[in-house]
């Protein structure tokens, strides 16, 4: 193993935050402004640029542009656990972007440190770890993130090792490219399913369906109550399309409170509020766990109608036409929206014929099979490159 020397980042790396332009400085057209949402939590440039700035504010703060080598790291959100959880290795379309003030910005030296190698060592698991632990409140600072040490190899040594892990990133980015794309597929197949000029009965859910909320958290129980410990399902749990079980918090619930809140299969849970853009997340629960409850800021939609199927009712809540919907329904503060029981049971669900949605069952069915598969060696491969980036920094390549 070889022991190289550490240096200061702010050694040989300048280490700032964005600048994010006030509204009445935005504008359609000049200088593109790079936002948070213009990057994907795989740090890939989505866009397009929605924001742009003219030339005498892009000329007061030029230093703030992304230029090539920069990688951007989230400083601020509203949750500590969020903070430093995107990073971006600047790509030639956010190059001469204004990164706003959500985004730190590092830009190395070129004559010590190769961009290449410093986005892998920020990148690594133990250099993520660092960031966590140094965020105070829901930021991060510059200073903060300047002092850390980093290995500083010889520059072709950094060259050579960049170069390697660069090989290895390729290849676990074609993966992450094809489950993107059997997402698209999955919502391609929908829309040719059922997007058509053939008229479908619309009934509201709630004739359709059992529209439920779940058990509060903090609620007052008289004493000496018996109660039981269960797992209990919560928004961070509820994803689109899919469960995460990541971590699962566990509530006392009483034996009519577990009666009344206990999930069946092929419920489906969808969320109260978030994002705006995440109003119609949802995903059905098959029994993941053994006995299992929701907590009240998640709804649980029960079908009661043989004409539903509650595979085909997660999809159209999630479609075009359900995010119109909740958007137009919602009640919206600080770039929060959230909607109510009423607002839910009154969606308008298009009824297509059973056939239909059987069909389009079943695709979805192998569509989730071959992304299972996906996603196992996808799971592998980021196991392999882990160990490969370990191996890196210990000067063992």
């Amino acid at each position: 193993m070889k022991k190289w020397p550490t240096r200061r980042l702010s050694d040989v790396a300048e280490v700032f935050n964005g600048k994010t332009p006030p509204k009445g400085e935005q504008r359609e057209s000049g200088y593109p402004v790079l936002k948070i949402r213009d990057v994907d939590g795989l740090g890939t440039f989505r866009g397009p640029f929605q924001s742009f700035v003219d030339d005498t504010y892009a000329a007061k703060y030029n230093s703030k542009f992304v230029r090539k080598g920069d990688l951007l790291i989230l400083n601020a959100a509203h949750s500590a656990t969020h903070v430093a959880s995107k990073t971006y290795r600047a790509s030639p379309q956010a190059y001469d972007a204004l990164a706003t003030g959500e985004w730190l910005v590092v830009r190395p030296s070129s004559e010590s440190l190769d961009p290449g190698f410093m986005s892998h060592w920020i990148n690594h698991p133990a250099t993520r770890g660092r960031l966590r632990e140094i965020v105070n409140g829901i930021h991060l600072y510059p200073r903060d993130v300047a002092a850390l040490d980093i290995p500083l190899p010889p520059l072709p040594e950094q060259r050579r090792i960049a170069a390697i892990l660069d090989h290895a990133d390729a290849l676990r980015t074609k993966r992450r490219e094809a489950l993107s794309r059997l997402d698209e597929l999955a919502q391609t197949v929908f829309i040719e399913t059922f997007d058509s000029d053939t008229p479908h009965l619309i009934r509201p859910l709630g004739e359709v369906a059992d529209v439920a909320s779940g058990i509060t958290k903090g609620r007052r129980l008289s004493e000496g109550t018996p109660t039981t410990t269960v797992p209990y399902m919560t928004v961070a749990n509820v994803q689109d399309k899919n469960l995460d079980l990541t971590t699962v918090k566990e509530i006392e619930a009483t034996e009519a409170e577990i009666s009344r809140y206990r999930l069946k299969y092929n419920d489906l849970l969808l969320t109260e509020g978030g994002d705006p853009d995440k109003l119609g997340r949802g995903t059905l629960w098959r029994e993941e766990l053994p006995l299992t409850i929701h907590q009240n800021h998640i709804f649980r939609v029960r079908s009661t109608s043989d004409a539903v199927d509650p595979v085909y009712m997660n999809w159209s809540i999630g479609s075009r036409h359900g995010k119109a919907y909740f958007l137009r329904s919602a009640k919206q503060t600080t770039g929060i929206a959230s909607i109510n029981s009423t607002q839910l049971k009154n969606f308008p669900l298009p009824i297509p014929p059973m056939n239909l949605q059987s069909s389009f069952k079943e695709r979805i069915r192998e569509i989730s099979r071959t992304k299972r598969n996906q996603l196992l060696a996808t799971e592998q491969l980021e196991t392999l490159f882990q160990a490969l980036q370990s191996r890196a920094f210990r000067g063992e390549l």
